[in-house]
């Protein structure tokens, strides 16, 4: 008998208000003081469960219609298996435009994957 446990949901920041103000601060922090050539969200610094990674945003800013948008760092994606693993937005495009491809939506506009 499998006795496989369903992933617990992640839910990843997508407003303003959802990103944590460590976060917030550690970005504001990086962008005053550094020259940075990529987003400070866009950084891999150590190891991280896929919680942390879930959490990493990449963007959290207005953009130039001032509507402020939050671009997760990771995209956390779940396989035929059940597995769910972080894809990173830029290293991972590719892939992520792969599972976006995969995206149904039902009769009933739920969207199923395959």
């Amino acid at each position: 008998m499998d006795h496989a446990q369903t992933p617990k949901p992640i839910r990843q920041p997508l407003t303003p208000e959802q990103v944590s103000p460590e976060q917030k601060e550690a970005h504001k922090r990086v962008l005053e003081t550094e020259n940075p050539t990529v987003n400070p969200g866009d950084r891999v610094e150590g190891p991280k469960n896929l919680e942390e990674k879930a959490q990493q945003v990449a963007v959290n800013t207005p953009d130039i219609t001032g509507d402020h948008i939050v671009v997760p760092t990771y995209f956390v994606v779940e396989d035929e298996a059940g597995h769910q693993e972080a894809l990173h937005h830029v290293k991972d495009a590719e892939e992520i435009s792969d599972v976006i491809r995969q995206a149904r939506v039902d009769e009933e506009g739920n969207r199923t994957w395959w």
